[in-house]
């Protein structure tokens, strides 16, 4: 035992102080140790993702404002290009001369988007819808014109200028005191009531091109609803096909600018075409569907060999011109992270918070420019979600009162009053749209791009008069504009001046410029030509049709309904209103009868067709219903025809048609022309037909009438009328819907 322990003792267990030496690092051996490899791996991992999950937190629970921390460092922006890099740096370092920002002008693509988001057609018919409530205009659109050609405002670009918070230069005194003047002259014209025109150059409508949306809701509208379209009364008032623009426009009709919701990131340097630009924030508005605008081609990219050095210095003109604008003076700079925590708010559709935040800021700053345009913003936000016409108008006052704060930059000026027109016309307030047009053309009378919506503005109005003026002036300041082109040439088309338009015309599409892509000015175009024998008539429809904007080069009709059956002539079975076809030919001598009773009295009702198709010769119309309403003083003339209609509420509840008498007399040539929409179809009932010499042509196919019979077409093709024998020629008219339209939509597809 004993020698067992002291051979333990002498070699079999470690001793205190081995024991010490091993925990601090030292080995049987007697050589140090560090941290082995896996170890030292673990920890640097660990550490690792440590760091990753804290940066993740930050950013995921918003730890750290990232926008103040910018505005705060825009303090230090001396460039003026709107944040803090090493240009500013060296520009407070001393290394670099501080630059001064040139005025920014506005990229006319962005300003005339206004104008052309206002479609004309070719005269829609007349309208007879006067009563109908401002309220309206908050429902749903069912159809929304990809031509949104959709009267345009440029407040898409709003969301992309709000985010640009840098210092501007600031409003000149003399242009502070001339608004301030403009702004106390003209406040006795906005009050007053407004008019209706008479002329019947534009009226508004909200439908799509080539292809509306199926309807949606029951909500009844009327085409005033919609969107705002400026038409010439050329096309088709009382006529075979169309009726011209209405007489009794009320001004609460002009939606143009409505649409789905802002984008918020909208480069103001982008060239977009008329159509597809949208107003800024109006959120709600969501229609099922619409057509998305061809645009014109941009080829300012294209990079061209050997340019040389004036083209090099043009681009940089360019360049400077599509600078983004600055919406912050000196003192909004200074409380830039509040004005930045308030629009927060509103971009996140937080209007009512927004409202409340601006509000407070207007009130702690009351001469901040920027603080008072978001509390418009926010009015006008709140106005859309509540649609609330009186919200709205406390928005048109806000931007109004923008104007009238001392040191206001530019570009908010140009903002809050282009924001305010566009109000004003959505409430229908046009007169006093174009009070405020003119305003920013006087504030700023060398950019022609509001001088193009103030174009635009007369012609809503029906001022054909002063709006040639006005592009005569763009014209003259900027001849190749091409978007005042079309315009002018609209006008000489609508003045009968049919070969003066056409080169106007044509060099406006030619251009490609914002706003000159549009259905309507091919559509004057074609007819032009046509009217002048031109064979290239066919040439631009094609173009057209190859841009979306026809539904074929034969359909031209700018407001339709998607995916409907097209065919230029129908049979009574392929309708499906074989009842109607059959009352209407049973009872022709009784409908005859009663017709030719009213041509023999003494004081006509048949009107005189005013519309410019005819080539030469007479023709007149007495019309029974018209948009789905009956002429109750018209059927006290022909009761029983009235009453036999009653029972076909496919006719009589057409609220895109007519029912009415026609007669034309011998010589009468009527133009190639197309209805307004694929929403209908024509039936023709023969009651006075000469044996020879009256044809009608739909499409490529000749047809004639008889006596007793009914011929069907759909008028959204193109048609030509002769009538070449020895007498009158009379026939009963009835507009029917298209026979594949849902009922829903029969209920709520504005009238035209």
């Amino acid at each position: 035992m004993a020698s067992r322990k002291s051979s333990r003792a002498a070699g079999g267990s470690p001793s205190p102080g081995s024991k010490r030496e091993t925990k601090h690092g030292g080995s049987k051996n007697g050589k140090k140790e560090g941290l082995s490899g896996s170890s030292f791996f673990t920890w640097f991992m660990v550490i690792a993702l440590l760091g990753v999950w804290t940066s993740v937190a930050v950013v995921w629970f918003e730890l750290v404002d990232y926008e103040e921390v910018l505005g705060k460092l825009g303090i230090y922006d001396a460039d003026g290009d709107g944040d803090f890099d090493v240009e500013d740096a060296k520009v407070l370092l001393g290394l670099k001369e501080r630059s001064v920002p040139a005025q920014p002008t506005p990229p006319e693509s962005e300003e005339t988007v206004q104008a052309a988001e206002k479609s004309y057609v070719e005269s829609g018919e007349r309208h007879e819808d006067v009563d109908e409530s401002i309220s309206d205009q908050w429902q749903v659109k069912e159809e929304i014109h990809g031509e949104t050609f959709e009267a345009p405002t440029t407040d898409d670009m709003h969301r992309e200028l709000e985010n640009e918070m840098p210092e501007a230069y600031e409003t000149p005194d003399s242009i502070q005191k001339d608004a301030d003047l403009l702004a106390d002259g003209l406040e006795a014209v906005e009050s007053e009531p407004y008019e209706v025109p008479a002329s019947d150059d534009y009226v508004v409508s909200m439908e799509g091109r080539v292809s509306d949306p199926e309807a949606p809701g029951d909500s009844e509208l009327v085409l005033e609803d919609a969107m705002e379209h400026y038409t010439e009364p050329k096309h088709e008032k009382q006529t075979e096909t169309q009726d011209t623009a209405i007489h009794d426009l009320p001004e609460e009709v002009n939606e143009a600018t409505e649409p789905d919701k802002v984008t918020e990131d909208f480069d103001v340097a982008k060239d977009v075409s008329v159509e597809s630009k949208q107003s800024e924030d109006d959120v709600a508005i969501e229609p099922e569907e619409s057509e998305i605008p061809v645009q014109a081609e941009d080829y300012s990219n294209d990079v061209r060999v050997g340019k040389s050095e004036k083209e090099t210095e043009q681009d940089k003109t360019e360049k400077a011109k599509k600078k983004k604008p600055k919406l912050l003076n000196k003192f909004d700079k200074t409380i830039k992270a509040e004005l930045d925590a308030a629009e927060k708010l509103r971009k996140k559709g937080k209007a009512e918070e927004a409202l409340r935040a601006f509000e407070a800021l207007v009130n702690r700053y009351p001469q901040s420019p920027r603080a008072r345009y978001g509390k418009a913003q926010s009015e006008d936000d709140l106005a859309e979600k509540m649609r609330s016409n009186e919200m709205l108008q406390q928005a048109i006052n806000t931007y109004d009162e923008v104007v009238s704060l001392p040191n206001v930059p530019s570009d908010l000026i140009k903002l809050s009053l282009k924001r305010e027109a566009d109000r004003q016309q959505f409430l229908g307030r046009m007169r006093g749209s174009l009070v405020t047009l003119q305003k920013l053309v006087q504030l700023f009378p060398s950019d022609t791009s509001f001088k193009n919506d103030l174009g635009v503005g007369y012609l809503l109005i029906g001022d054909n008069s002063n709006a040639k003026k006005v592009y005569e002036e763009v014209l003259s300041l900027a001849p190749n504009d091409g978007f005042a082109k079309v315009h002018y040439g609209f006008i000489l088309k609508a003045e009968n001046k049919i070969a003066e338009s056409i080169p106007y015309l044509q060099e406006g599409l030619e251009s490609g410029d914002p706003g000159t892509d549009d259905g309507r000015f091919y559509f004057h175009l074609g007819d032009a030509l046509q009217r002048m024998g031109d064979k290239e008539a066919y040439k631009w429809y094609e173009l057209g049709y190859q841009r979306g904007h026809f539904a074929s080069v034969w359909q031209r009709s700018l407001y339709n309904v998607k995916g409907l059956k097209a065919q230029p002539w129908w049979t009574a079975r392929e309708t499906g209103y074989t009842e109607l076809v059959k009352s209407l030919e049973k009872n022709w001598k009784l409908i005859r009868d009663e017709g030719l009773a009213v041509m023999d009295k003494k004081s006509s009702l048949f009107l005189p067709e005013d519309e410019n198709l005819r080539e030469k010769g007479d023709w007149s119309q007495f019309t029974l219903w018209q948009q789905g309403r009956k002429n109750e003083n018209a059927c006290k003339s022909v009761p029983k025809t009235c009453a036999l209609l009653e029972r076909f509420p496919e006719a009589t509840g057409c609220r895109r048609g007519q029912i009415k008498y026609s007669i034309m007399h011998p010589g009468t040539h009527v133009w190639p022309h197309t209805g307004p929409t694929n929403c209908r179809l024509r039936m023709h009932l023969g009651l006075v037909i000469p044996k020879e010499g009256c044809r009608i042509r739909c499409a490529q196919e000749n047809r004639a009438w008889e006596e007793g019979k009914v011929l069907i077409f759909d008028d959204s093709f193109e048609h030509e009328v002769w009538q070449d024998a020895e007498d009158y020629r009379l026939i009963f008219i009835v507009d029917v819907w298209h026979p594949e339209l849902t009922a829903q939509q029969r209920r709520t597809l504005p009238a035209i």
